[in-house]
């Protein structure tokens, strides 16, 4: 039977959603629910999901409590792949009104279709999001992500037109004519990656354009990880509130989760939608809250494309919530498919981010060069200095030593730092290249 929770309706500017304030054995029932609905979809739809669940003695009707999840088949990459481009439907195409794909760097893209209810949902989700960051109706919502197969732009621009703002289509790239738009229109709020927000900044005080005279209140961030330290950084030189939303494309998109601007203090998780999981990478043991792991996601509600037990790779713990009643997902550390293995030391690129913006003498832009020298791993962390930093020779050595020591003390292995000067390392007009690795797979 049909409740309150289950019907759908556009969010009010000033309305939550009753979900949002349910207690949690409303959520869990309404969880438990939907997630027997989305097992019993991919089972009958799939093929390749039926054929791994039969491998692993398992069927639908094993599902009662939400516990039993853990005894179906984990979904990766690697299913996509091996079913590109469209074996894990479970819809007709004729049902299918949109696709999106990864860009394939990797391998073959990964490939997202959509129903007319999935867009629908997508664009409540990210509506949702854009409402807990602070945003309202009447808003103008300058959007900066790419447009096209990847979800980023298309996903922002329904989800704000959803929640009633005006939205300014920008999508990446054109930094200086993004610049003059934002004077020109004064949006409110703008959805881009953190880095590319940066290299905006940094465009910005070449233009003379201070935090006193951008018109923008609110950034919503997401497509990479970033750090507190990068937030401070945002928020100090553009006068506005840095707010991380959080998807993957094989979940949805953008809008799977976001923080509240009340407390900034994580996503909160649409779990009504979502369901998450958090395990062992090695083991793919469901751990408990509070204990840091891979994030997993299982859909509740998607049609064309249900994901069963999604290894994100994506590394992190489940918080209890605070602005809302959904679970938080703390900040993620990196994942489980990008750590480095340097001399026998896991090592994460926003870890030589965090240390990195400690350094008031340094920009926030930063590139890591692994390298293997006589069958030794080396790295290089290239940073480079701010505009107002004169560069000489003493500077860039005392750079060099404090950030070595700091890397060696907090993170374990030996680095070369290479210090450049400003404007030296490459801008990214979306997803940032952090790390750059030169070993040869043999």
């Amino acid at each position: 039977m049909s409740t309150s929770l289950d019907r759908r309706s556009p969010p009010s500017p000033d309305i939550l959603d009753p979900i949002e304030t349910a207690s949690r054995d409303e959520i869990t029932a309404l969880q438990t629910r939907r997630m027997k609905w989305s097992l019993n979809h991919a089972y009958t739809n799939i093929e390749h999901f039926r054929l791994r669940c039969q491998a692993k003695g398992v069927h639908p009707d094993d599902f009662t409590e939400l516990k039993d999840l853990a005894r179906f088949p984990f979904t990766s990459k690697d299913d996509l792949r091996q079913t590109y481009p469209f074996g894990m439907f479970a819809v007709p195409m004729d049902e299918v009104v949109r696709v999106h794909a990864s860009s394939g760097t990797t391998g073959k893209p990964t490939v997202v279709g959509y129903t007319r209810n999935d867009i629908d949902m997508w664009a409540e989700v990210v509506a949702r999001s854009i409402r807990a960051a602070g945003g309202r109706r009447g808003d103008k919502c300058h959007v900066s992500y790419g447009y096209g197969l990847f979800t980023g732009g298309l996903g922002a621009h329904y989800g704000a037109e959803r929640l009633g703002c005006t939205v300014i289509p920008m999508s990446g790239g054109q930094t200086e004519k993004q610049i003059q738009l934002m004077m020109d229109f004064k949006p409110e709020i703008i959805m881009v990656t953190p880095s590319y927000m940066l290299a905006m900044a940094d465009a910005m005080d070449r233009m003379g354009i201070g935090a006193n005279n951008n018109p923008l209140k609110i950034g919503i961030f997401g497509a990479e990880p970033w750090t507190g330290a990068m937030r401070g950084e945002i928020e100090t030189r553009l006068g506005i509130d840095a707010v991380d939303i959080y998807g993957l494309s094989e979940v949805i998109g953008p809008g799977v989760a976001s923080e509240c601007i009340e407390t900034k203090d994580g996503p909160h998780l649409w779990e009504d939608h979502f369901y998450p999981e958090v395990i062992d990478p090695t083991t793919g043991e469901v751990l408990p809250d509070g204990q840091m792991g891979e994030l997993v996601f299982t859909s509740l509600t998607k049609e064309a494309m249900p994901v069963i037990r999604y290894r994100t790779r994506d590394l992190t713990m489940l918080l209890p919530g605070t602005a809302r009643s959904f679970r938080r997902m703390g900040k993620i550390t990196g994942r489980s498919d990008d750590m480095l293995i340097i001399r026998g030391v896991n090592l994460f690129p926003t870890q030589i981010e965090e240390l990195v913006l400690r350094d008031t003498r340094l920009s926030p832009h930063y590139q890591i060069e692994v390298s293997r020298d006589n069958h030794l791993d080396q790295v290089t962390v290239n940073v480079e200095l701010r505009a107002d930093q004169a560069p000489d020779t003493s500077l860039n050595d005392s750079i060099t030593r404090d950030l070595q020591h700091r890397i060696k003390a907090l993170i374990g292995i030996t680095t070369r730092v290479r210090v450049l000067l400003p404007d030296s390392i490459e801008r990214s007009m979306g997803k940032a290249r952090r790390v750059i690795d030169m070993r040869s797979p043999g």
